[in-house]
């Protein structure tokens, strides 16, 4: 079973319990994946968020079992809505009319069928990467809570990174960076029993009174190379890597989240590299 093929089987698993407690982690094992990278990988290459992918069925089920004479309340809690007001909102958001319209003739409804992913390898520009295997590490920074709705953070990191740039703590950080190996690291560690944390830290070359600490295990990775406006060009990047470099790659995801190091951390002309933690595959052998 290929990659894509776990996750259409992550895929199944949220189809055959839309009317039931969906677990997100036990999708993400199906896809052979951490949750952080299971919702990455879903969003980037169906091009919706998982939430978004799951209220659009949910909203589509709910739709034919109104017309077919279900009651409402009845619907609303059989879809995971304890709020009536909270299935309105959900229901109007995804058909644009409230249910206790949808049973009028001549009411247009919106059907979104279960998603399959199919790959389709273009290669149309060339990215150029390494392989490179790196012993452990330490890095030391500051670090703020992430959401485990990864669409969420697309807006909570640059925010934080904002925010660290104008309080002086990246000043600060490169005062006591280690000047062979100079850089800033975007570090998303996300470990369920630990909770979800975004760090931006530096290799230490001077006293780190007053940071955290945070060691990387040894790991190989697949390090790419961008430069441009951030966080767009990033998030540019990482889709290309998912999309168009690991389909092919010989390559699957290891257990570690992905690292951003900034050269120059400037987001208006930020040049960078994304590291992505990779194994050989498994397939085939």
């Amino acid at each position: 079973m290929d990659w894509i093929e776990r996750l259409n089987d992550a895929v199944k698993y949220i189809e055959e319990n839309l009317s039931s407690d969906i677990d997100y982690s036990l999708a993400a094992q199906r896809a052979c994946c951490s949750l952080y990278h299971f919702q990455r990988m879903f969003s980037y290459i169906s091009g919706i968020p998982l939430s978004e992918y799951v209220r659009r069925r949910k909203m589509s089920l709910a739709a034919a079992d109104i017309i077919g004479g279900e009651k409402i309340i009845d619907v609303a809690v059989k879809y995971g809505y304890s709020s009536p007001t909270a299935f309105n909102r959900a229901f109007k958001s995804v058909h644009g009319v409230a249910p206790s319209d949808a049973r009028s003739c001549g009411t247009v409804l919106k059907s979104y069928p279960p998603l399959v992913f199919k790959i389709t390898v273009k290669g149309v520009y060339e990215m150029n990467y390494r392989i490179e295997k790196k012993d452990a590490f330490r890095v030391v920074g500051v670090s703020s809570p992430m959401e485990t709705d990864m669409e969420k953070n697309f807006s909570v990191i640059p925010l934080f990174w904002e925010k660290c740039l104008s309080n002086g703590t990246i000043e600060k950080l490169c005062g006591i960076m280690d000047e062979n190996r100079k850089g800033v690291f975007g570090i998303s560690k996300c470990v369920c029993d630990e909770g979800w944390k975004y760090y931006i830290a530096v290799f230490a070359g001077g006293s780190c009174e007053g940071f955290e600490t945070l060691d990387i295990p040894s790991r190989t990775w697949a390090v790419f190379d961008g430069s441009g406006k951030s966080p767009e060009a990033i998030q540019d990047l990482e889709k290309r890597i998912f999309t168009e470099w690991l389909p092919s790659s010989g390559y699957e995801y290891d257990q570690w989240p992905d690292v951003e190091f900034y050269i120059s951390p400037d987001p208006q002309n930020a040049v960078f590299e994304i590291w992505i933690p990779v194994k050989k595959s498994s397939v085939n052998k």
